[in-house]
């Protein structure tokens, strides 16, 4: 059973998936899936590759942007944010719990200046994720690159 929970119109965040969900991730609109688990993180994970190629076989695209639980880089959401941007059309972002996906959604929003925080904090809310620890640096990163 898929667990997708829903940020924002575009934007999704989930526990790990398996094929069976990239099949729901398909049926339900979404064209990109995001992997933010490196492989090997816990035994029995799908490894990236094949539910890549799986993804690909489904005619979506696919984008890995690992990240160690607790070790978010910049790098990292400067990617997740390129991905999000280039995206054409609903995303699905993944971790083990959802708990990083959401987070890397909320520091690519205050990167790019595409939400303020307090509406990054909302939508993460409402989607059953508390990032308001992070609004100081989500506010930091939005005057770093904005002003």
């Amino acid at each position: 059973m898929s667990d997708f929970k829903k940020v924002t119109d575009t934007v999704s965040v989930s526990p790990q998936i398996g094929k069976a969900d990239i099949d729901a991730a398909k049926d339900a609109g979404f064209k990109l899936i995001i992997n933010n688990r490196p492989d090997g993180e816990e035994g029995g994970q799908p490894k990236n590759d094949d539910l890549a190629a799986y993804a690909a076989d489904k005619g979506l695209k696919w984008a890995t942007i690992p990240v160690v639980g607790g070790q978010l880089t910049f790098e990292s959401i400067e990617m997740m944010a390129m991905a999000l941007k280039d995206a054409d059309g609903p995303v699905l972002a993944y971790c083990r719990s959802g708990t990083r996906s959401c987070t890397l959604w909320s520091l690519a929003q205050a990167l790019t200046g595409a939400m303020e925080t307090p509406d990054i904090l909302a939508h993460a809310a409402k989607a059953g994720y508390d990032v308001s620890g992070m609004a100081p640096t989500l506010d930091h990163l939005k005057q770093l690159h904005h002003g």
